[in-house]
């Protein structure tokens, strides 16, 4: 059992359900806010020199600024990535899916510090970051987790190309190379802090959870089988009495805590180890 699932296991029941569908919901009101009073926008930017100086809220603010301009495609990227972000919940479990953006959000933030200091040493004087640090890469970093999760699920490129996920993964981390070499070369290594940190918690995140979490022939096959089980009315039997008869291995969480919860025994497992339906088949197997 690794770090991650420990701790979910004293504090998964705070992590917060549906995160993808609040992470589009505040792209939109970004949008709204966009089209309804654009002068807005900076007043909302992650900027550090303002937020020493009593403007905190530019703290939560910047996640507010879309990751692009709004239009057709835009509206299109945003199903895409509801569907993405949701098909991790469902694969990793709401705790694990929270870390690993919360992180990639807290670790931007501290980017955008550090590279504020570090340009006020060299230049003695205060930089303003702009849109350097924006959600572009907390929605970068929801793809690349699918790509690495899943890297055999096809999508189709301009609705008519069938191209596996993982292609297009490492597209774009050679356009990111491509982009930190540019701005090495032209002296403006401003821009690889901002990738690196930006994209910090993914490399964090699988070095973390590198054994076994990618799905497999296997985990496909026996989510299958789960799924059949449930539909056939197999659910396991709840005690109405108060004393919980499942929890979880991982999380902790027994029926008690969520009537909708399904539990099954791994037989991967060296003993009985019960999970539930959000652990089942992203657990690391205890042999």
């Amino acid at each position: 059992m690794n770090f991650l699932d420990k701790m979910e296991r004293k504090y998964g029941r705070y992590a917060l359900s549906h995160l993808t569908m609040y992470i589009i919901v505040t792209y939109i009101a970004g949008y709204i806010i966009q089209l309804a009073a654009p002068i807005m926008r900076q007043y909302l930017t992650l900027e550090p020199y303002y937020i020493l100086h009593g403007q905190i809220w530019r703290l939560v603010s910047w996640i507010l600024i879309p990751p692009s301009s709004l239009d057709i495609f835009t509206i299109i990227m945003l199903f895409f990535y509801y569907s993405i972000g949701t098909s991790l919940e469902r694969a990793w479990g709401d705790f694990k899916y929270n870390v690993y953006i919360f992180s990639g959000i807290l670790m931007t933030i501290i980017g955008s510090f550090l590279l504020y200091g570090i340009l006020y040493a060299v230049n003695g004087y205060p930089s303003l970051m702009g849109t350097a640090f924006s959600t572009y890469y907390i929605s970068l970093s929801i793809f690349l987790g699918f790509a690495i999760s899943f890297p055999d699920m096809q999508v189709l490129l301009y609705f008519i190309i069938p191209i596996k996920i993982k292609w297009l993964a490492y597209l774009d981390v050679a356009l990111l190379a491509y982009n930190m070499i540019t701005s090495i070369m032209s002296g403006n290594w401003a821009g690889c802090v901002v990738i690196l940190c930006s994209l910090a918690n993914v490399l964090v995140f699988f070095l973390m959870t590198r054994k076994g979490k990618r799905g497999s022939f296997q985990q496909n096959r026996r989510r299958k089988e789960f799924k059949k089980a449930v539909s056939r009315g197999e659910a396991e039997y709840r005690n109405p009495n108060g004393i919980t008869k499942h929890k979880c291995a991982i999380c902790g969480r027994t029926e008690k805590d969520d009537p909708n919860l399904e539990f099954r025994f791994c037989s991967r497992c060296n003993g009985n180890y019960e999970y539930c339906q959000d652990h089942l088949f992203t657990h690391e197997h205890v042999k």
